[in-house]
């Protein structure tokens, strides 16, 4: 699967990725409104999810920790903005408030993903990342934010061949 990055000018405050997954889309759908599945995958290559509380309506909460491979906690709050099932979902997130970030907490951004059919058996995943401002987006470029939504994805594709649609 290509996974492509939109590289940004060096006044715009916005990050774009995406890829084409071999799932329909509802079964993207799900891999991304269901705590379950969303901790299975969420997260760069050898990070888990011992947490993963969702309100899945607009308006709601959804909190995950990912535990990196140093077994340290990291703790993230995002509030749902915007859910079009199965074409939209738009929240906004921001690090938990806590020690674990000390002075030097990841930024927060608007995050909208997008899942366009390709035919019956692929979708086109689109995650386009807003940031407050250049500043921040080149901060969570820094902390690894570009490569670690790649190694997500490699994640998904593996857990899409371990589900099946809800009926």
């Amino acid at each position: 699967m290509l996974t492509e990055l939109t590289e940004p000018t060096e006044q715009e405050k916005v990050l774009v990725i995406t890829r084409t997954f071999k799932a329909p889309r509802r079964l993207m759908w799900q891999a991304f409104a269901e705590p379950y599945h969303l901790a299975q995958w969420w997260g760069p290559e050898g990070y888990s999810n011992p947490v993963c509380e969702m309100d899945f309506r607009v308006g709601g909460h959804w909190h995950h920790v990912m535990r990196g491979p140093d077994g340290r906690d990291l703790p993230t709050d995002n509030q749902f903005i915007e859910i079009v099932e199965p074409e939209r979902i738009v929240y906004r997130n921001a690090p938990a408030k806590g020690a674990v970030w000390g002075e030097n907490p990841p930024p927060g951004f608007l995050r909208t993903i997008t899942f366009a059919e390709q035919g019956a058996a692929e979708t086109l995943l689109t995650i386009r990342a807003e940031f407050d401002s250049v500043a921040d987006r080149d901060t969570a470029v820094r902390r690894g934010w570009v490569e670690g939504t790649h190694s997500s994805f490699a994640k998904l594709d593996l857990h899409l061949n371990t589900m099946e649609i809800a009926p």
